[in-house]
């Protein structure tokens, strides 16, 4: 997708710096920006961090763990009860 901006001249040399110390294009940059944007706005509530959680694949990401306080527990023993180098 192409989109075309009428960007102001000081908001434009803006990026074009940020994307030169970057060593980016001033496309990829902004690019490079929309992406991350999350993370500018985080979740506030509990409801809202779950939602993100979901929408990025976090939760149910180990179909394997079925019981996953009884996996805590186990990483917890492992780490006691591992040997220090």
């Amino acid at each position: 997708m192409s989109i075309n901006l009428n960007l102001p001249p000081e908001l434009e040399n803006e990026l074009s710096q940020e994307a030169s110390q970057l060593n980016l294009t001033v496309s990829e940059y902004i690019l490079q920006i929309l992406t991350v944007r999350r993370i500018a706005n985080p979740p506030k509530t509990g409801s809202e961090l779950v939602a993100y959680w979901q929408s990025e694949g976090v939760i149910n990401s180990r179909p394997d763990i079925t019981d996953s306080q009884a996996y805590a527990r186990q990483l917890r023993h492992e780490a006691e009860t591992r040997e220090r180098a």
